[in-house]
């Protein structure tokens, strides 16, 4: 079992993802609340987080809210690999902290893509490594219960509270906050 809360940080190229958008990026600094990116519209960049943390936020018909990810100091965001492909946002990626974010534009790693095969094989590990960390969360939804759900992510990230709100880590266990302060009790 990995120690990272997006597991697929340990199924990538990260020094690949990393020095380009060290090298090839220009550091932004995004305040809590601003976008990285829209639902709806189609994300620009592939950013590198320096400092802060984000949440990937979806919003049903009635426009409630539902927090679907978190991103984390040291780890990638984007809407990947929808980005690269010119498709747009299904989520809206927000700073939930104020954020430094290393951000290289989509547009320069479709070109990579297009010119170097190996580049190519790259994207296609990491979309994987994506889609198994994305996978794993959906089926946690439908084989265990909400207490086995928190228990896990708290024995992981002990410190989660003290990033993301009770109201945002409920939605992202999909449960209700009054449900989720009901499991906190049980500890």
């Amino acid at each position: 079992m990995t120690d990272n809360f997006n597991t697929y940080i340990d199924n990538i190229n990260t020094d690949f993802w990393r020095d380009l958008c060290l090298t090839e990026g220009e550091l932004r600094h995004y305040a809590k609340g601003e976008e990285f990116i829209s639902a709806g519209k189609i994300g620009r960049y592939i950013g590198y987080v320096k400092s802060g943390t984000l949440k990937y936020v979806t919003f049903s018909q009635d426009d409630t809210d539902h927090v679907i990810g978190l991103e984390f100091a040291g780890e990638f965001v984007t809407d990947f690999p929808f980005s690269l492909y010119g498709n747009r946002s299904r989520a809206s990626i927000i700073a939930e902290s104020d954020c430094d974010i290393y951000c290289v534009e989509t547009v320069r790693v479709r070109e990579m893509m297009d010119n170097d095969p190996g580049i190519k094989e790259i994207v296609m590990h990491s979309t994987e490594a994506i889609f198994a960390t994305v996978y794993d969360r959906y089926v946690a939804l439908y084989a265990q219960s909400p207490q086995q759900r928190y228990n896990d992510l708290i024995n992981r990230h002990p410190n989660l509270f003290s990033l993301f709100t009770l109201k945002d880590i409920a939605s992202f266990l999909n449960i209700t906050p009054t449900h989720l302060s009901r499991l906190r009790r049980t500890i």
